[in-house]
């Protein structure tokens, strides 16, 4: 089968690699329909991410038609049509019962990390009946490949660990895919406003007709000084940060109000300062996540119904066989004006 290869920090192939089968009794084999590539990708391709070896089939992220299943397997039949989930769930853990299927004892982030991913035409998804989901009948595809990361990240890494509340002041750092995904479900919550940050005028034109109420374009300068003005000094109640590097967290802590929420969302592959000299004594809540997808079910029930559309987000399309193209797209977002690709397997 077709397969993007991770082969180290800046390498890459597509490459003929053996078709994924099934090795345990609760495995299902998806033949992917459409993947697409997450910021977590790029990050892997830098390096960031040392848990991801030479050779790994990368990506997390897609929906697709089962073509086989565990003997074990009972939600799934051969034929069905499914999203999957970036992050693998047993459902029976300690950690899964808390609902931190994040750390599962026999999952977590696998896909794409420590086995292979959803960059291919067949995956294999262990744990398949508590990591995947049925898609309706009459559900748009595109859409749902949102739901395999981007909006339960954006949703449960920033809103919900942010404590977004109706009235709020919230500002999200960073208007890629991520950040898009946190400010359309943030709307769920009624804040009375929504300040985008971000250096690409093109995200931000997006953010403003996907809800935003306030723009900030970090290249003009004085950012926390416009953010501050914008809050009459008072500063955010919830501070998320969707980029990943130490600049635009230390932003958040320059612009949030006291007893606010910074909610981490970003992934880091370098040290950030924390400053506790100015934050001891503000009462704010700082909060790390990597995304449990426990959100999944509400979320798809949200887009099937109409009431939210990610379709939006989506900028460019490639077949499978074009993957590097894609990635050399996504990777250069601004130039591209990209936001999410969708790579469809044929």
């Amino acid at each position: 089968m077709n397969a993007l290869i991770y082969q180290g920090p800046n390498s890459k192939s597509l490459q003929q690699v053996p078709r994924a089968i099934l090795l345990e009794a609760t495995d299902a084999v998806v033949r992917i329909t459409k993947t697409t590539i997450c910021g977590t990708d790029l990050h892997i391709l830098k390096g960031d991410v040392p848990t991801v070896d030479e050779g790994r089939i990368l990506g997390h992220e897609g929906i697709g038609i089962i073509e086989e299943v565990g003997t074990n397997v009972t939600r799934f039949r051969k034929g069905d049509r499914v999203v999957i989930s970036c992050i693998t769930a047993c459902g029976k853990c300690d950690n899964c019962r808390r609902g931190m299927c994040s750390h599962c004892e026999k999952g977590g982030w696998m896909l794409g990390n420590t086995i292979d991913g959803t960059q291919a035409e067949f995956v294999r998804i262990p744990q398949a009946d508590t990591s995947l989901h049925a898609i309706p009948e009459d559900a748009d595809e595109e859409a749902m490949v949102m739901l395999s990361d981007i909006l339960p990240t954006g949703y449960e890494c920033g809103v919900l660990n942010g404590c977004v509340k109706p009235g709020d002041t919230v500002a999200i750092i960073g208007a890629g895919p991520v950040g898009l995904a946190a400010l359309l479900t943030a709307l769920f919550y009624a804040p009375a406003d929504i300040i985008m940050i971000d250096q690409d005028e093109q995200r931000l034109d997006v953010a403003k007709k996907l809800g935003a109420t306030k723009l900030i374009n970090t290249t003009t300068g004085n950012t926390i000084t416009k953010a501050m003005a914008m809050t009459f000094g008072r500063g955010v109640d919830v501070a998320i940060e969707a980029v990943g590097i130490p600049g635009t967290f230390e932003l958040c802590q320059n612009i949030v109000a006291a007893g606010g929420h910074i909610a981490n969302v970003g992934v880091h592959g370098k040290s950030v300062e924390l400053h506790l000299e100015t934050l001891w004594s503000k009462n704010i809540t700082i909060t790390t996540r990597l995304v449990d997808a426990t959100t999944m079910p509400l979320l798809l029930k949200m887009v099937s119904r109409g009431k939210l559309n990610p379709k939006h987000l989506i900028t460019h399309r490639f077949q499978l066989t074009d993957v590097i193209n894609a990635y050399d797209t996504f990777g250069n977002a601004s130039r591209e004006m990209a936001l999410k690709v969708i790579i469809t397997n044929n």
